[in-house]
């Protein structure tokens, strides 16, 4: 369904040229923060990309038109609609809102899916979804994307008021290599570590694309998960978010909130519980994210470049 596709010229031209293109995701716009933090934090995405040399692509679901590289006045148009006029959009939606010619926000699953479509190989992002705390039962489609697109998603690791120890666990079941930049264990998206295992350092851009160039040559149609500690200067205290974290999602057990409802609860009652440090916290993480994504892009541009030549 090539029409239901379109680019920007700046990306158009980008992926025409093999440049290094990152995905961004929109949920974060409509869904993710008030205004007018959401459209600062997506031009300061966008602008962390391009400084380093790389070309972003935010991505949303304009009357039923994937749209792969929003402008400005675009992101504007989104911010305004928010969650009452978006739909947020993973897997099962996105026939949804293309078939009915609705707008929809992607998420992770649905950047990815989007992005693959589009040919770009890298998409950064805040952190991705996993398994609730206490319903093991509920698994983001985040996860299984992961096993099955092959993108190089770049994230914080998993939202930290997910149940980590199990999200491992699904991505192991999935066949998704996690990867720590810089770092020996799993970042815990507010916090720089988990003090989790994971299953391979990477301290550069170079590192990540080999793997990604050897996992494409394997034919493998799986993601890869490159994790990145928040920057030091923003990081909450790993006792400080948990405490935040287990009372938000106690309350949460005790209104009955379940299913897609938890997580937009849970964050919106850290971010009070923590006097909005977790925001900054998640601010940082996803324009140093995009940041490290661009260095990665980039590195798998030049390599391409070369094996091409």
């Amino acid at each position: 369904m090539k029409d239901a596709l379109v680019f920007s010229e700046e990306v158009a031209d980008a992926l025409a040229n093999y440049q290094a293109v990152v995905a961004l995701e929109s949920t974060l716009i409509t869904h993710g923060f008030a205004y007018p933090a959401n459209v600062a934090t997506a031009l300061a995405m966008e602008d962390a990309i391009r400084a380093e040399g790389a070309v972003p692509a935010t991505i949303a679901v304009l009357d039923g038109r994937i749209t792969v590289g929003l402008s400005r006045e675009q992101i504007e148009m989104l911010a305004g609609l928010g969650q009452a006029g978006v739909r947020k959009c993973s897997r099962r939606d996105l026939p949804i809102v293309v078939g009915l010619r609705q707008h929809g926000a992607t998420t992770v699953a649905g950047t990815m899916i989007a992005a693959h479509l589009a040919g770009i190989k890298v998409f950064a992002t805040g952190g991705i979804g996993g398994v609730h705390r206490g319903h093991p039962q509920d698994i983001s489609a985040d996860l299984i994307e992961l096993g099955r697109t092959p993108i190089t998603v770049v994230c914080a690791g998993a939202k930290s008021i997910l149940d980590l120890p199990l999200t491992l666990e699904v991505l192991e079941t999935q066949g998704v290599p996690v990867l720590g930049y810089g770092t020996d264990t799993l970042p815990a998206f507010y916090s720089r570590s988990s003090g989790l295992p994971i299953d391979q350092r990477v301290d550069s851009p170079e590192e990540v694309a080999a793997i990604v160039a050897a996992r494409d040559a394997l034919g493998l149609e799986h993601g890869t998960l490159v994790t990145v500690p928040v920057p030091e200067a923003d990081a909450l205290p790993m006792d400080e978010a948990e405490r935040a974290i287990e009372q938000a999602t106690r309350e949460a057990d005790a209104q009955g909130i379940h299913g897609k409802d938890v997580t937009p609860f849970v964050l919106a009652r850290v971010l009070e519980l923590t006097g909005g440090r977790s925001q900054a916290a998640n601010i940082a993480a996803l324009v140093n994210n995009a940041r490290v994504g661009a260095q990665i892009a980039v590195a798998l541009a030049r390599a391409f470049k070369t094996e091409g030549a």
